[in-house]
């Protein structure tokens, strides 16, 4: 990955206490690629990285004022390893250097793990939900690496180029990113190609679109004669197979906030009535009958309390949701709790080895 997430600008709130080194048992696994600790005689929180759950290690501080309530860390020494850890692959993985893999030291079962207990913990605390979750491989990587299609460095000069740090504009120089894929993306899915504008969105797993049509369609079982709703729907991958799936007595309509992807998504998928711009807004005046299934695939943010409630207006027999952010998953599951729609199932794929990122489709429905 070529960018890492940036920090915000913080006030300052005592001295700073970057640097300073602390010996301590790591806790659990956090949402964000680290794991929680406490240190000092105050036990003051520190979200680490390049640790595991129940490893001994001295932390260095990375961010923090005394006067804050949490400070960051990156775990410098091991001193007693889980039975989870490895060798990292690549050799810019670790303190200080790339920030693009959060889990290069932890073996790939034991990424996934983490990943289902991250998942498991967001729908626990934000939805009030205990549920069973097991993180998938998905064909196109090889041992976790060489599977994203797209990838952007910094250049630096000279025919060099690098990979920022976490949390940081410096740029650490590299030769080639593990994680990188040998070849660009395809757009060929179950045998019908889609077109993509040049840097518009598409799955970086090359396994992803795959994976993520055969669970959205598991989870609608959308019949002959239905009529479907595609939200945040991209070029139309998934209204594609909506449409084969509900055939020409069905009907299926797109909305997506990208107007060239709208134009995309009518040539992808002939016969499909697509709308672009916001999908809350257009829902408010639009679309407004009835819809027997419902497909959600927000960003990061998820779809929020007016998209939620837009859709539950439909009253769908079943959503999909597919969300990149668990927490984002777990808040917007939460609501639909509130207008009677309850979680039926949950797949998570890891899509992002390396990363602490994973990717869900949820099934909503009535309760």
């Amino acid at each position: 990955m070529s960018r890492s997430r940036r920090p915000r600008a913080r006030q300052q709130r005592g001295r700073s206490v970057v640097g300073e080194r602390y010996e301590t048992v790591v806790g659990p696994v956090a949402h964000g690629g680290h794991c929680v600790a406490r240190v000092g005689e105050e036990q003051r929180v520190v979200f680490v990285r390049h640790a595991l759950p129940g490893e001994r290690v001295v932390v260095e501080l990375t961010e923090g004022t005394e006067g804050d309530r949490f400070w960051r860390g990156d775990a410098v020494e091991v001193l007693t390893p889980a039975a989870d850890r490895v060798v990292p692959p690549c050799p810019y993985a670790g303190p200080g250097l790339c920030g693009g893999c959060d889990f290069q030291h932890v073996s790939l079962a034991g990424q996934r793990a983490l990943k289902a207990e991250v998942v498991r913990e967001q729908l626990r605390r934000l939805a009030r939900l205990e549920v069973d979750v097991e993180v998938e491989a998905v064909p196109g990587d090889t041992d976790g690496l060489g599977w994203r299609t797209r990838q952007r460095y910094v250049p630096l000069g000279g025919g060099a180029r690098g990979m920022r740090k976490h949390r940081s504009h410096e740029v650490i120089p590299v030769e080639r990113c593990l994680i990188e894929s040998p070849e660009g993306p395809s757009y060929e899915v179950r045998g019908s190609w889609f077109e993509v504008a040049a840097g518009g969105f598409w799955q970086v797993h090359p396994g992803a679109p795959e994976a993520l049509v055969a669970a959205v369609l598991e989870a609608l079982d959308p019949r002959p004669g239905e009529s479907a709703l595609d939200l945040y729907a991209g070029v139309g991958l998934f209204s594609r197979f909506l449409l084969d799936a509900v055939g020409p007595d069905g009907r299926v309509c797109a909305v997506e906030g990208d107007a060239p992807a709208v134009r995309l998504a009518k040539r992808n998928c002939p016969g499909l009535h697509a709308t672009a711009g916001d999908v809350g807004t257009v829902l408010a005046t639009e679309y407004d009958a009835p819809f027997d299934l419902v497909v959600l695939d927000p960003p990061r943010v998820g779809a929020k309390r007016a998209v939620v409630e837009q859709v539950v207006d439909r009253r769908p027999r079943a959503v999909a949701y597919v969300a990149c952010d668990p927490a984002a998953l777990a808040r917007d599951v939460a609501i639909f709790a509130e207008h009677g729609y309850v979680l039926q199932g949950l797949r998570a794929f890891d899509l992002f080895p390396m990363t602490h990122h994973v990717e869900c489709v949820a099934l909503l429905s009535p309760r």
